[in-house]
């Protein structure tokens, strides 16, 4: 008996659809995390992209729980003084929903190059249109 280790040989990726309608960000975020690095797989492996693709829809239909709303808030720095911008999420998931999404997902992969190239699979759209008809994804739920 051997141990299986995965390797880019062996991967076979597949597509999922998440529909953020009405459930919280997070819990959206989470599941799409967890697909893109192979986690629910039997064959994970820590130290290999093992991964599936990932579709999240109505991304601008996502809640935020509690006083999230208001109080979280989305901050960037040019790196110059003076250079904080900061945007209340409730302005951000009206403006701009896959900028949120993608930012709640980014954050619960791992900072390496396994995550990066993790992200590259991930689309994430603000209504219920797609473009990947074509791949079939299998639809899923976010909880």
């Amino acid at each position: 008996m051997s141990t299986f280790m995965a390797n880019k040989a062996n991967i076979e990726r597949k597509w999922y659809i998440l529909d953020a309608a009405g459930k919280p960000l997070g819990k959206t975020a989470v599941r799409a995390a967890d697909l893109l690095r192979g986690k629910t797989k039997p064959t994970f492996t820590p130290n290999a992209d093992c991964g599936d693709y990932v579709i999240i829809i109505n991304a601008g239909k996502a809640v935020l729980t509690g006083k999230k709303g208001t109080q979280k808030m989305y901050r960037t720095h040019s790196g110059w003084i003076g250079g904080l911008k900061e945007t209340p999420y409730r302005i951000l998931m009206q403006e701009q929903p896959e900028l949120a999404m993608k930012v709640a997902v980014r954050g619960m992969l791992p900072k390496n190059t396994i995550g990066k190239e993790s992200l590259k699979r991930l689309h994430i759209y603000a209504d219920a249109n797609y473009e990947q008809q074509a791949q079939k994804p299998v639809a899923l739920d976010a909880e």
